[in-house]
């Protein structure tokens, strides 16, 4: 391999020839060998933005130093981080710094030197010209914020609004089907099969309504504070130019955070936002249970609905289909929960004026944001989409239930209604048959007020 010598201010560091990252990408990625996580394509890209966004910005407070020519190079290099064209040039590891600062040094040193390859001579200096009016202790606190809207706004919440639209549908196409309700894993008192696909629903409206409630705390951009939250090197008026920059960028309302010491060291937004993730991840793994205990058998679990046979479910086991999408379903949801108990104790490790745990906390939050989006597009086109219910089985199991007994409470009370219940269980019999030989209604009367379908 070839090399050039890039030079940083503790020496000069052998690059690799073809490579857009200088000497201080090179360190880290020398001195922070650990795991194969690299940092999320979502960060890099909104590095670009806010690089491009702090470029205009510094044209408009500072124009003596960002001259025209800078400022358009700049914006041309991170115009190309944003759309994710030089992903290769961005090969640290998230295990580094826990500021974030050799990722944003990657930043800066690889749209420097695209931009002077882009302007044919030496304009740019990664620190001098891209970091300007900047800290690492800003924007990568300012890059998670951007990356957690996009991932919610542009990806996780349409999915979710794409599940929520054919739930309502399979709810208008269920109508008028009564079955078993269940409590306690026990037979309960019936429910319409579209009532039981309308909590459902609520299980992802709510936490929907809770990721909107969330996003106002994530528009709030730690650009302009620099090191410690004082703003030092940083002109007037930096801060708010660079969050109406980003959000003419974005097309998203982002705004300057007034409280600089607080948008340096805590990462509150972050974890109320992820724990309305959590929320959605825990609502989905009730969901994916309940698809696949309804779906159960064919023939000696409950069977109430059938979901698509999508792939053969045992090597051994001929004919065998198993509820994989539930599977997965669950998987994520579990990786998720996880996520989120790490970034809790990441937010509460900030000392001072900064917290350094950052890398981690953007690298989980990304991860679910991106999990759950994925999850959900796959379970609902190959799983809940194709939900039919098995009516004849509902049906049967309705009638068989026990519980219907519950119907009889007004007539015969409470604890003959138990006696009624135990009898026809004990004996296996029809509650119409233990009623009547228990004496509390004759034959007529059981029918007359007994309706199972009424029940819901």
């Amino acid at each position: 391999m070839e090399y050039r010598i890039e030079h940083d201010s503790m020496g000069e560091m052998k690059v690799p020839a073809d490579a857009l990252w200088g000497a201080q990408t090179q360190r880290s990625l020398q001195n922070f060998e650990i795991g194969t996580e690299k940092m999320p394509q979502e960060i890099i890209c909104a590095f670009g933005i806010l690089k491009k966004a702090a470029a205009m910005a510094n044209r408009v407070c500072r124009p003596d130093k960002m001259t025209e020519e800078k400022c358009a190079a700049i914006c041309r290099a991170a115009g190309e981080v944003a759309a994710g064209a030089l992903m290769s040039q961005f090969p640290l590891a998230v295990w580094q710094t826990g500021s974030g600062t050799q990722s944003n040094m990657n930043a800066n040193e690889v749209i420097a030197h695209r931009g002077n390859a882009l302007a044919g001579k030496p304009l740019l200096h990664p620190n001098d010209d891209v970091n300007m009016s900047q800290s690492s202790n800003d924007t990568f606190p300012t890059a998670m914020h951007i990356a957690a809207v996009l991932a919610l706004e542009d990806r996780l919440l349409p999915e979710l609004d794409a599940m929520i639209d054919t739930l309502k549908a399979l709810e208008e196409k269920n109508k008028g089907i009564v079955k078993t309700g269940r409590t306690h894993l026990q037979d309960a008192t019936p429910i319409a099969f579209s009532q039981e696909i309308s909590g459902w629903r609520g299980l992802l409206e709510t936490p929907r309504a809770m990721l909107s409630s969330a996003l106002p705390y994530l528009r709030q951009l730690a650009l302009g504070g620099t090191a410690v939250g004082t703003g030092l090197n940083c002109p007037g008026g930096f801060a708010e130019e660079a969050a109406k920059q980003v959000s003419e960028l974005t097309g998203k309302a982002f705004v300057s955070e007034d409280n600089k010491f607080h948008a340096l060291t805590s990462k509150d937004a972050t974890v109320f936002a992820h724990g309305a993730l959590k929320a959605l991840a825990a609502n989905l793994w009730k969901m994916a249970n309940d698809v696949r205990m309804l779906a159960s058998g064919p023939r000696c679990g409950l069977g109430e609905i059938r979901i698509p046979e999508n792939e053969p479910g045992s090597s051994i086991m001929p004919g065998k289909v198993n509820p994989t999408q539930c599977e997965a379903v669950t998987m994520v949801a579990a990786q998720v929960i996880g996520n989120d108990t790490t970034i809790g104790l990441c937010a509460s490790q900030g000392n001072f004026q900064l917290n350094v745990f950052m890398p981690v906390i953007a690298h989980c939050f990304l991860q679910s944001a991106r999990l759950l989006t994925d999850a959900l597009r796959s379970f609902r086109v190959h799983c809940v989409r194709g939900i039919e219910a098995n009516e004849e089985k509902m049906h049967e199991n309705l009638h068989r239930s026990l519980m219907l007994v519950t119907a009889l409470n007004p007539y015969i009370g409470y604890e003959n209604a138990a006696k009624t219940a135990k009898k026809a269980y004990r004996e296996n019999i029809s509650l119409k048959e233990a009623c009547v030989s228990l004496g509390f209604l004759t034959a007529e009367q059981f029918d007359e007020v007994f309706h199972p379908e009424e029940m819901v």
